[in-house]
């Protein structure tokens, strides 16, 4: 069995798409995904699984439409993928540190992509790199600093023209889901 890790995109969030993380489980539950945990309310889900990523995407895709009456994007990574992202951390813990300081909260995000980039669109991105905003790309994780808040970042606002679906989630949550994979 395969520890996986699903990332709902825009749930949760400035209460659009409401899902309750306990009926979000007893959903997933339903379509036999195994040991289903959530950490906190913006849809981070382990589990564990014999199929495929695209077969599981599908699945839950279509069981939160089916279930909550609205469809999201779902981006999936194993365990092991995760600990790749934490262990391929492009940025130095000198400059995460210097972000952390100037920033008035969280410094060090990724953009998880369901597919590597297309160049045109990571051309398009590089027109909003600056000194307090940057990022490094490592296969399909967007890697972004930020030595001010997220909150205004054009950088942060302009990842949807990469052309891929994506989710964001910062340092610590990665942290965390790896964590808890790893108690699975």
């Amino acid at each position: 069995m395969t520890i996986y890790i699903a990332l709902l995109r825009g749930i949760n969030v400035g209460g659009s798409n409401r899902i309750k993380m306990s009926e979000l489980r007893q959903a997933l539950e339903t379509i036999g995904l195994d040991r289903v945990q959530t950490y906190i309310q913006s849809g981070n889900i382990l589990f564990e699984s014999e199929k495929g990523v695209e077969t599981l995407q599908n699945q839950i895709k279509h069981e939160i439409e089916k279930t909550f009456g609205f469809s999201v994007e779902v981006v999936m990574r194993t365990a092991e993928e995760l600990e790749r992202i934490i262990e391929n951390c492009p940025f130095s813990e000198e400059a995460i540190s210097e972000a952390e300081s100037l920033s008035e909260g969280e410094s060090l995000y990724v953009s998880m992509l369901q597919d590597p980039p297309l160049e045109e669109g990571l051309n398009k991105l590089s027109a909003y790199k600056t000194e307090n905003e940057e990022y490094r790309i490592e296969g399909k994780e967007v890697y972004l600093l930020f030595r001010q808040s997220i909150r205004n970042s054009k950088l942060a606002n302009n990842l949807k023209k990469i052309g891929v679906p994506s989710t964001v989630r910062n340092w610590k949550t990665i942290n965390k889901l790896s964590t808890m994979a790893k108690g699975m």
